[in-house]
């Protein structure tokens, strides 16, 4: 079993443990009272296994897919398809004969403007405030 607490608006992703995973928009999920049955949100089948994980996601982030070898693989939600609530998906990371999805962590994605800011936050030496090794001597 797994939850999910949705906040705004967005697509949920859903991934299993073979590596695959869709997005399905939050409008195709009924609400639901307390002591609700819950919904499909992805066919367990032979070729996925079981679910490992469910995010709200928006189109600008980014996701790293963590497989039981350690290996990690960072990939934009924007390229990942959107389809109904109750489809089998398609392959988000591919595995070897004994690897499985063991996690999903959501990278927020940067502002156009967070992003400007970042880089010039640095500086390079010799700039302003930069430290360039170089001793300052004034005439006396």
């Amino acid at each position: 079993m797994i939850a999910l607490l949705v906040l705004g608006e967005g697509h949920v992703l859903t991934a299993s443990e073979t590596g695959y995973g869709k997005l399905t928009p939050l409008e195709d999920f009924p609400l639901h009272g307390r002591g609700g049955q819950g919904v499909i949100a992805l066919q367990t089948t032979e070729r996925n296994g079981a679910t490992v994980a469910a995010l709200q996601v928006q189109s600008s982030d980014e996701l790293m897919l963590i497989s039981s070898t350690g290996t990690l693989v960072r990939t934009p939600v924007a390229d990942i398809s959107v389809v109904g609530r109750n489809t089998q998906g398609v392959r988000l990371i591919r595995l070897g004969e004994a690897e499985r999805l063991t996690g999903i962590e959501r990278v927020a994605g940067l502002e156009v403007g967070e992003d400007a800011a970042q880089s010039g936050a640095e500086g390079t030496p010799g700039e302003a405030g930069g430290d360039d090794g170089a001793d300052e001597i004034s005439p006396t």
